[in-house]
């Protein structure tokens, strides 16, 4: 048997396997708060070694798509403990995605109809998900976004250690920092979305400083065991981009090093696209994080299949494998990867919201 079906430990959690799902944001939760349909839906998917939950807010300012959960309500804590205690009760781990997406949001999801906050006062050229007022959801451009003042990056590493404290309030086994995707801590890493001239912006040193300072205080709050990282090198995801990513991601995961994270999460190439958007040596970032002293378990993201897969496990290159659409078709599918079956298809109108319901029975299942 192949080591991808082999238990490890990522951090201080043990894993029946080295098959984690990937975050995958749902629309199923009204209000932010977690429902009887996310229970269902991460009890399903136990078998994974790790799920990573779909990104979950850390305020309401955070919030840019239309009824993603959150954990800055007491409700919401409640619902992820439900969730939580099914996944657990099944014999899962389960850590949540901590996410602020900056300037991916619309006035419509922000308090008081306000702007989405960023780096820099420049739109993003994206699109992001909400509810119009008959209840139907549809994509539209989002707003643009005003510039954070220096003096409220304080608050904002707050919140993340608030909410990191509420997902272990909430049952979970740790969390992932969303540092990915273009949303707001890759937003200040990368030259086109970050202009700022203060100790945030400019130089490589100053734009991945927001992201080390969440670290650190995440890991100070829960402990570096329980904290892992999700990014997404040469991405052009929501409209982020820069010149020069190699430099930018070495020089990061050779600050991470020093936190001895529980994992680090790659998305090699376009978040769910190709994995060839842009030339990188993703074995040489792995080695520079390694060479720096990091010892967290390294995940690999996007477009493995089986056959990638073992080989990257079995090769050492990676230490978990993360799968994410084939998740959602397919809640077995560690069994389906391990028994080498054939995959259900992915439904592309079963991806948001409630279209997604379907799947909680599916035949495959019974």
């Amino acid at each position: 048997m192949s080591k991808l079906f082999e238990p490890t430990s990522v951090g201080t959690i043990p894993v029946s396997n080295r098959i984690a799902m990937a975050p995958l944001t749902r629309n199923r939760s009204p209000g932010a708060v977690p429902n009887d349909l996310n229970v269902e839906y991460y009890r399903q998917r136990a078998t994974a070694g790790l799920i990573i939950s779909e990104g979950t807010a850390i305020t309401h300012q955070a919030q840019g798509y239309a009824d993603v959960p959150g954990l800055y309500k007491s409700e919401a804590i409640e619902g992820w403990k439900k969730v939580t205690d099914a996944v657990h009760a099944a014999g899962g781990k389960i850590v949540t995605q901590l996410w602020h997406v900056g300037r991916i949001s619309h006035t419509s999801l922000q308090p008081e109809g306000g702007a989405p906050v960023a780096p820099s006062a420049i739109a993003a050229q994206s699109k992001t998900y909400i509810l119009n007022p008959d209840g139907s959801g549809a994509f539209v451009e989002t707003s643009e976004p005003r510039a954070l003042e220096t003096a409220e990056l304080a608050g904002i590493v707050e919140d993340y250690r608030k909410a990191a404290r509420a997902a272990i309030e909430g049952g979970f086994d740790g969390v992932e920092i969303h540092a990915a995707n273009g949303y707001l801590l890759e937003q200040f890493m990368r030259s086109n979305s970050n202009q700022r001239t203060d100790q945030y912006g400019g130089s490589i040193e100053n734009r991945i400083r927001l992201t080390l300072e969440v670290v650190e205080a995440v890991t100070k709050e829960i402990g570096a065991e329980k904290t892992g990282i999700r990014i997404s090198p040469t991405t052009p995801a929501n409209d982020v981009s820069d010149p020069d990513p190699k430099a930018v991601y070495t020089a990061l995961v050779e600050a991470l090093a020093k936190f001895n994270l529980a994992f680090v999460h790659v998305i090699e190439g376009a978040t769910g696209g190709p994995r060839d958007v842009l030339p990188f040596d993703w074995k040489a970032l792995k080695s520079a994080y390694r060479d720096a002293g990091g010892k967290g378990a390294w995940i690999a993201n996007n477009g493995y299949d089986r056959a990638s897969a073992i080989e990257a496990v079995e090769s050492g290159y990676a230490d978990l494998v993360a799968f994410g659409r084939p998740f959602i078709a397919n809640p077995d599918l560690v069994r389906r990867l391990k028994e080498d079956a054939a995959l259900n298809p992915l439904d592309q109108a079963t991806l948001y919201g409630g279209g997604a319901e379907g799947y909680t029975t599916y035949p495959a299942l019974a």
